[in-house]
């Protein structure tokens, strides 16, 4: 047993390392998902077709599609179509952003859908613009509705970050694979990864509850 605390000592700073760029990576990817799904929302909702087509198009393809392939697709496929480079976390960070934007804008929908009409119609009457009205009347609204959805979006998009150890990204997981491959302790290492996930997201899901029963008082 002692051996086995040992060996979790010997690796714990590299896989600390690996959960660093974990968190760094949803943290930013998540942030700029927000921006993406609500212009795609925006665009599903408008009234202007091509802006439909557009949003339309961009949640096929992406619900579509496994997470890994279009990881593949932009960091391999799109960077040598274009014959450019990008670091392997801009790319993870542009595979998260664009796949967790994709189901923000469906939460997103469903958000607005949710808030009663007549407040829309209410704040048309006293003369405020379609868009006035929707940013402070009805959206306001919506997000206090989905931030439930969006902090679990959160917690999807941590798990899918080991997804991106297929394309080299230096985060948990693939740290977890290089100790593995040069001591060939996989159950030892394994273990431990699975719980560092595990004690993560039990810790953002007690924090999410602290948040989501602030904001419904």
């Amino acid at each position: 047993m002692s051996n086995y605390f040992e060996y979790v000592a010997s690796i714990m700073p590299q896989l600390l390392l690996g959960l660093k760029v974990t968190l760094q990576m949803t943290v930013v990817s998540l942030a700029l998902a927000v921006v993406v799904g609500m212009a795609s929302c925006m665009f599903s909702i408008s009234k202007v077709k091509p802006l439909n087509w557009i949003s339309g198009v961009y949640l096929s393809i992406i619900r579509g599609t496994p997470l890994m392939v279009q990881s593949f697709f932009i960091y391999f496929g799109l960077t040598a179509a274009l014959d450019f480079r990008i670091s392997i976390f801009k790319a993870a960070v542009i595979v998260l952003c664009l796949n967790a934007g994709a189901y923000l804008s469906e939460i997103f929908r469903s958000g607005i859908a949710a808030v009663n009409k007549g407040q829309m119609e209410a704040a048309r009457s006293l003369g405020l613009p379609y868009g006035v009205a929707m940013r402070k009347v009805i959206l306001p609204q919506a997000i206090r509705i989905v931030i439930p959805s969006v902090l679990n979006q959160f917690i999807i998009t941590l798990k899918d970050t080991s997804i991106l150890s297929a394309i080299g990204c230096m985060e948990l997981m693939k740290q977890s694979m290089m100790i593995v491959s040069r001591n060939f302790r996989s159950f030892e290492t394994y273990a431990v990864i699975a719980v560092m996930y595990y004690v993560v997201v039990m810790v953002l899901t007690k924090i999410f509850k602290i948040i989501e029963r602030r904001l419904s008082n």
